[in-house]
């Protein structure tokens, strides 16, 4: 998929806040934060965790099987016991709307 899909209104995720939301069979997380909103894969990496379900704290989320953070921003791991990062996808806004295009 190589378009944008529109996932929600802007005004569906408080500031901060969260939403899982699925695309083309898949799980993501759209985060709202600070005015701005970023998009991660639902998943933790060190073992499959809805990061979704987890503790948003600033820009990081904590998994909440094992408390590994992420960061929204870029997907990157910040603790252990994840070690490699999430996969970041893009988002745009138009007209209140909240887009995003799976990365592959």
């Amino acid at each position: 998929m190589s378009d944008y899909v529109e996932v929600c209104s802007v005004d569906d995720i408080p500031d901060p806040g969260k939403r899982t939301v699925e695309i083309d069979e898949q799980f993501v997380v759209v985060f709202h934060v600070n005015g701005q909103f970023y998009c991660l894969d639902d998943v933790c990496t060190h073992d499959g965790g809805p990061l979704g379900e987890g503790s948003l704290e600033g820009f990081a989320i904590r998994c909440p099987r094992h408390g590994a953070q992420f960061d929204i921003r870029t997907g990157k791991a910040l603790t252990m016991p994840a070690t490699v990062d999430t996969r970041r996808h893009d988002v745009k806004v138009e007209n209140g709307k909240v887009f995003v295009r799976l990365s592959r």
